[in-house]
Parts: structure tokens; sequence; C-alpha cells
């Protein structure tokens, strides 16, 4: 497949999870029990105390966060984190699994093999899923990255905006995803201080990101420092600038 054809490949499926979070069949990967998943180390030979949980963006892989230097960025900071990167596909998002996956194969079994931080991070649909997670599971994790997350339908970001913004919006708009109603309102709670049931969210997106309206009505909530923005869009040249940055930033240190 070109790249060209890729990224249209990707578009497309992102254009209809925002309309109605289903995929044609030929589109999908298969599910499987459990999920694929990639484990890289720090040392292979202990176990570290933070576990850093990389999601990918629709049409995806593991082996892309692998190839566009995701790992390799950590371990060249000679950073003390495991890296767990799950085959999470659009399969299951459009199945209704992602939560329910992502707590029995990943994040419940980290911290029963005792990991003291456990952060999500995702691009594109993966940030989407994150964020899915932290608001059904917050006191689980330790803190989420979200670079250039696909927020759901499209209508309901809008109205948010016609609102004033978040910290406006009353949180409630007719005939809105619910799915996409209960993120919203929860992404406005991110406003006020870290809790049990909001961890820390960062946000990362590039200026031309086809995805900038949604990112920034989160971002206007959010501590400045907690906001990393860069030129260009929805591609992986500005998400390994925001990687990046975030692991520069190494929020997971901070009590």
């Amino acid at each position: 497949m070109t790249r060209g054809a890729a990224v249209l490949g990707r578009r497309q499926a992102l254009g209809l999870l925002a309309g109605t979070l289903t995929l044609p069949g030929c589109a999908q990967r298969p599910l499987k029990d459990p999920m694929d998943s990639l484990f890289d180390p720090a040392d292979p030979a202990r176990r570290a105390d933070t576990l850093l949980v990389l999601l990918p963006g629709a049409y995806d892989t593991p082996q892309d966060f692998v190839r566009q230097g995701f790992v390799q960025a950590v371990r060249a900071r000679r950073l003390a984190v495991d890296l767990r990167l799950p085959d999470a596909h659009t399969g299951y998002y459009t199945g209704r699994q992602i939560r329910e996956r992502l707590l029995n194969e990943v994040v419940r079994p980290a911290r029963e093999q005792g990991y003291a931080r456990v952060w999500l991070a995702g691009i594109s649909l993966g940030g989407y899923g994150a964020l899915l997670f932290a608001r059904a599971h917050g006191e689980l994790v330790d803190g989420v990255f979200a670079m250039a997350a696909f927020l759901g339908r499209r209508d309901l970001p809008a109205a948010i905006a016609r609102a004033g913004g978040l910290a406006a919006w009353d949180g409630e708009l007719a005939d809105a995803d619910p799915e996409d109603l209960a993120l919203w309102r929860w992404l406005r709670g991110c406003a006020g201080p870290p809790a049990p049931t909001h961890p820390p969210l960062w946000l990362g997106y590039g200026e031309q990101d086809r995805f900038v309206m949604s990112n920034r009505l989160v971002a206007a909530v959010l501590p400045p420092a907690r906001v990393l923005t860069t030129e260009g869009g929805h591609d992986w040249v500005p998400w390994q600038r925001l990687w990046g940055r975030f692991l520069d930033a190494q929020p997971w240190t901070v009590a």
C-alpha cells in the first residue's frame, strides 16, 4: 500500500467513526483474545516502576510505533519505564470492547504485577481510547497523554464551541451520541485539580491537525504546561515531536 493510500484509508476510517462508530466488515482486522501486544522493558532483568501504554491510531499497529521511533525515543533518553503496545485496532472500538480489553488485558494485570504507575498514551483513535478508559477507570491510571485525539462525532464539539467553550457549556446536547456526551462531560471536569476520577491529562496536537478544533476546546481548560502544540497536521512527524517533548517533561515522575 502506498503512503497516500494509507493516509486516505485512515481518513476514511476516522470519518466513518466520527459519524456512526461502524465500519465495513472488510475494513476491520480480526479481534483476538487476548489482543496482540508488544512489550519493551527498560531492563529485561527487572520490572520498572512505571508502565507506559501506547495505543495506536486507526489502521496503525504497534509496529508503527517502533518504525516511527517512539520506542527508540524512550530508550535514547534512558528512561526507566517499561512499554506496552497493544494492537488496539478499530475493531475493538466498533465492537464496543476497548475499555474492557484494556482493563482486563493491560491495566489491571499491570497493577497486579506491581507497577506503581501506569500511564496511557494514544494517537488519534488511540487518544480517544485512552480517554474513554480514563473516564471509566480513572482510579487505575496515573495519567493520560492524548495526541491529535479523535473526540467523537463533530456535532458535539461544534455545539460546545457555540456555547463559548467547555467551561461555559451546560453539558447537554439533544440527540448527541451518549458515549461522546459522557466523555465531553468528563473532559469538562478536567478543569479542576487531578482526582481519582480525573487523573492528569496531557494533550498534544499539530496546529493544522484535522481535529484541532476539538483539541483546542479541551486545551482551554487544562493547565498550559500540559498542552503541547507544534506545526503540522495529522501525521507522524508532528506526533514524533510531541512525543519527544512529553518524554522530556517526564510527568510520571511528579508526585
